[in-house]
């Protein structure tokens, strides 16, 4: 059920400059990065194109992550924005170091396939743990030199 190792906690918000600054404020964090991108994905719907702001920070070696949806035809972010909290946490994310491997195991899992993406050097899918865990769980697969682009050790 959980495979790889944990190295993301993230939130979503409906302002992600206001929750990462607050976040950050408190924190030492390192290798802070803020883009905003749309991505094509493989959802349990079909395909889709999402578009969030992102901000990201390592605090040690947990990377926190902050969503700001923006275009979000799943609902897969937009769905679990805060009403009255800065954010909302969304999931926990876990690298796996042989990405065929396990992924042939997902399909015994007991949570279903919410989107996926393979862009060559990241593949991740998010899974719907929400019924058991009350979150989802994403896994990851990058390449050394995406790892160390990203800020992690």
């Amino acid at each position: 059920m959980i495979d790889g190792i944990h190295y993301q906690t993230a939130y979503v918000t409906s302002d992600v400059d206001d929750a990462y600054a607050a976040f950050a404020a408190g924190v030492d964090a390192r290798h802070p990065m803020h883009y905003e991108g749309t991505v094509e994905v493989a959802t349990n719907r079909g395909p889709s194109k999402s578009t969030n702001k992102l901000a990201l920070a390592w605090v040690g070696d947990l990377q926190y992550e902050f969503i700001q949806p923006v275009v979000d035809p799943t609902g897969i972010f937009a769905d679990a924005l805060a009403t009255e909290r800065r954010a909302e946490f969304h999931h926990l994310a876990f690298r796996v170091a042989d990405w065929e491997a396990f992924r042939a195991k997902v399909a015994n899992y007991p949570y279903p396939v919410m989107m996926e993406r393979d862009s060559g050097d990241l593949k991740f899918v998010y899974l719907d743990a929400r019924a058991t865990l009350g979150h989802c769980l994403e896994y990851v697969w990058m390449t050394d030199a995406m790892w160390t682009r990203t800020g992690g050790r």
